[in-house]
């Protein structure tokens, strides 16, 4: 495998390709997002943004076609393995843990990166500084008051900016927010673009979105 691009884009896709029998869903797409870059991936509902996000992800295998994350292929990898190199995303419909607490989804997250997410929850004070992390990363979304509530008792609105922390607990160079917006009262969309706007400068960040207003 060649040696990690410093100077190329963070993702690229090449001659992306994906169908389902007689039903194309991608056709040839070539894309690249620079490191650092801020891009909106944005449609009607059906047209497609969601099945290139799951291609990328690694949701879905691609028919044809490459996907590189900082000049290295990763086509042929499983999601875990893409999320290893600096890959992570959020879902139209969120995927926490619904029954552990906000602060338990993150630190999972930062776990996995750290290779012990299979041991977080012994009762001893070796990952202490683990949830450290985890805490402070919720305070820099501003939702650290949540951190010891069940994910089922918090307002969706925040939920979804929980997503976007476990999300960011997993390190990535390269995040995909798949309509991070969706399901979110009016009032509260506003917070989940402030979040957007403070990302980490050197995220390459692709936002899929239907709403031309959020964009």
């Amino acid at each position: 495998m060649s040696a990690i691009d410093e100077a190329g884009p963070a993702l690229e896709t090449q001659a992306l390709c994906k169908s389902f029998g007689a039903l194309t869903v991608a056709n040839a797409i070539d894309f690249r997002l620079a490191r650092g870059a801020r891009h909106a991936l944005i449609g009607p509902n059906g047209a497609g943004k969601t099945s290139f996000v799951n291609l990328v992800s690694g949701a879905l295998e691609a028919s044809s076609g490459k996907i590189l994350l900082a000049g290295q292929e990763v086509t042929s990898l499983s999601q875990a393995q893409r999320v290893k190199r600096g890959l992570a995303r959020t879902f139209q419909i969120n995927q926490l843990f619904r029954g552990l607490s906000v602060l338990e989804n993150v630190t999972l997250a930062i776990g996995e990166q750290h290779g012990v997410a299979g041991t977080m929850f012994r009762p001893a004070g070796a990952k202490r500084a683990i949830i450290e992390e985890a805490y402070a990363l919720l305070e820099q979304l501003g939702i650290a008051e949540d951190a010891l509530r069940p994910v089922r008792e918090v307002a969706y609105g925040r939920q979804r900016l929980v997503e976007i922390a476990v999300a960011l607990g997993l390190k990535p160079s390269v995040l995909l927010l798949d309509e991070p917006a969706a399901g979110v009262p009016s009032g509260e969309s506003g917070t989940i673009i402030e979040v957007i706007e403070r990302l980490p400068a050197e995220l390459a960040l692709l936002i899929i979105e239907h709403d031309l207003d959020l964009v």
